[in-house]
């Protein structure tokens, strides 16, 4: 079965004054499309999560292409309307992230600091090693932690910031800061949680598909 452009969870305009409905509309329906087009015409496999583990095994088109529709698939789920979710990251997790990092706010720097410094476009990212613990890390372009042999800390993402510029310029132009720091606003917290428990925390990647 070819791959789909997965239907945002919530109305374009919900995530303002965060992100801006224009940029929702044109992220998803341009950018995001766009990638699953290029994947249908690039391979006939189906799995999102093999393509992306063994993304050694395929060309460059499945490389970008694949990530982009892996990486936005998951990205429109962690984000959520304000007063939709918790502002914080809750149980299990919460622990393992003030055991790791010292605190939640010790692990938004950090976090931010890998959003900030990805030169060109690229993605931050949150998730868990084989080993079980957490660490942070960003990839170039539409590249993802669960690329073996490509990201150079190979994890499991429960959480994602697209840092290229499509993704905030029309509000933020060249402010890729501001724009981080409005983004914490919407961060959908239950569902990261849901990612960790029920997928990551057990060594298993987390479908686009849940």
């Amino acid at each position: 079965m070819s791959f789909q452009l997965p239907p945002l969870p919530y109305d374009y305009q919900v995530l303002e004054p965060f992100v801006d409905k224009e940029t929702m509309n044109l992220h998803h329906t341009k950018h995001h499309q766009a990638y699953v087009n290029n994947l249908n015409g690039a391979t006939k496999d189906s799995d999102i999560v093999a393509i992306c583990q063994n993304i050694k095994n395929y060309p460059v088109a499945v490389r970008n292409n694949g990530g982009g529709h892996y990486n936005h698939s998951l990205f429109w789920k962690w984000m959520a309307p304000v007063g939709s979710s918790n502002v914080a990251p809750t149980g299990t997790l919460k622990e393992k992230i003030e055991a790791t990092f010292g605190s939640v706010d010790e692990m938004k720097k950090k976090f931010t600091d890998a959003a900030l410094t990805r030169f060109g476009s690229g993605w931050a990212w949150l998730g868990v090693k084989k080993d079980g613990s957490l660490a942070i890390s960003s990839t170039a372009n539409q590249d993802n932690p669960l690329m073996a042999g490509v990201a150079d800390v190979e994890m499991i993402p429960i959480l994602g910031l697209d840092v290229w510029e499509h993704a905030y310029y029309l509000k933020y132009q060249n402010r890729r800061g501001e724009y981080i720091q409005q983004w914490w606003n919407v961060v959908n917290w239950d569902e990261v949680v849901k990612y960790y428990d029920n997928f990551a925390s057990k060594n298993n990647p987390v479908p686009i598909n849940q």
